[in-house]
């Protein structure tokens, strides 16, 4: 079944409230699950441990991972595991699970430290080295599930909002049009496919490892850099303006200069983009679209 048209739009103003839900509950729930666990294990192996410090050591972990979980996210978005990318940034994400594991630890040990001295009681974490060597094969296994999460979300994320492509050469025969100029860009939309002219898109946007492509108010990610991008397309029609966006001139209405020597730049949907001092002076050599300042 096909997604409903502005999906992804009106999916938009609850992305935020849905993704901190999301990991608020499942933590919670986690953490639920996992102080009872452990209260039966004390309870069957007839430990002479209070019911409350199952409790406080889960919830002192779940508070830490609570924490972790955006800086994970931030960091898998900087050094992604693509197929391209996956040899370069693995040891980078395998040395992050060794600066995770000790901030949870070193954490989670000093709430659990603070919580029994509340209750005039001593935490003992036992032997540093067994113990971190320990958390860490945990911590590894936890890193990598909430990696996959995230990375399954974003998978999804991309799908319903349509992710681009650029046109592949054909197996046999010459391709119908520019490979290195593409006229139009492929774009994958649950399970749908539609073509996308270089002419409709508005502006382009980088976007950590994508540059999103702006068409018609709708925005589709384009594995690339903004270099890159910039490199393919037409030159006669798309101009740099700042070192994260491209413009369509022929959307372009007029030039707000400013103070700074930047300017902002007033598109004929309604949508203003900044543009960098560097590449102001080029864009009124090329738009022939009113300037603020010669208006004045």
């Amino acid at each position: 079944m096909d997604t409903p048209v502005g999906a992804y739009e009106r999916y938009l103003p609850w992305r935020r409230t849905v993704e901190i839900g999301f990991w608020l509950g499942f933590i919670v729930l986690n953490t639920l699950i996992s102080v009872i666990v452990a209260q039966t294990d004390v309870a069957r192996a007839g430990l002479d441990i209070a019911p409350w410090e199952p409790a406080a050591w889960e919830i002192s972990s779940s508070v830490l991972w609570l924490v972790l979980v955006p800086a994970i996210a931030a960091f898998s978005r900087r050094f992604p595991l693509y197929w391209e990318t996956w040899r370069g940034n693995l040891p980078l994400h395998l040395l992050a699970t060794v600066v995770v594991s000790l901030v949870h630890v070193g954490g989670m040990v000093t709430l659990r430290k603070l919580f029994y001295a509340s209750r005039g009681e001593v935490y003992d974490f036992g032997s540093w080295p067994h113990e971190l060597t320990y958390e860490y094969l945990k911590d590894l296994r936890s890193y990598a599930s909430i990696l996959l999460t995230i990375e399954a979300y974003r998978l999804f994320l991309r799908r319903l909002q349509g992710e681009v492509s650029l046109l592949a050469s054909p197996d046999e025969g010459l391709p119908v049009e520019p490979i290195d100029r593409p006229e139009r860009f492929l774009v994958r939309k649950l399970g749908r496919e539609f073509l996308v002219q270089a002419t409709d898109i508005d502006w382009l946007q980088a976007s950590g490892n994508y540059v999103n492509l702006h068409v018609k108010g709708r925005a589709y990610p384009l594995r690339s850099t903004i270099a890159g991008i910039e490199a393919r397309v037409d030159p006669r029609r798309f101009a740099r303006v700042h070192r994260s966006y491209i413009v369509n001139l022929d959307r372009l209405a007029s030039i707000e200069p400013l103070e700074t020597g930047d300017a902002r730049l007033h598109l004929t949907d309604g949508n203003v983009l900044p543009c960098s001092r560097r590449y102001r002076a080029a864009l009124r050599g090329r738009a022939g679209v009113p300037d603020g300042r010669d208006a004045a």
